[in-house]
């Protein structure tokens, strides 16, 4: 006999209503509207470039021995991919 891992699972399915896509309270301000119309103006290559820069600093840092400033600037390529990504989904989704 088969037992599953949840049980109450299929109930939650039923349950479940879709939320509101925009409530007012979640409206954006003028200052997050402003910083997407920027961002936006960016090239997404920009972000991605940055960030094997980054890579490539660190892993010449690295091979010289210079290990705070490997780690340091290693460090940057996540944030700059994330930033890479919010780039373009402002671009396609557009400022709300």
């Amino acid at each position: 006999m088969r037992q599953d891992i949840n049980p109450a699972s299929r109930r939650s399915i039923q349950d479940y209503q879709a939320a509101t896509v925009m409530r007012a309270e979640h409206a954006e301000g003028s200052f997050t509207r402003l910083l997407e119309q920027q961002t936006a103006k960016i090239p997404s290559d920009f972000f991605l470039f940055a960030s094997l820069c980054a890579m490539a600093f660190s892993l010449g840092a690295e091979l010289t021995r210079r290990d705070r400033a490997s780690r340091f600037v290693g460090m940057w390529v996540g944030p700059l991919l994330i930033m890479g990504v919010y780039n373009k989904m402002v671009k396609t989704f557009g400022a709300r």
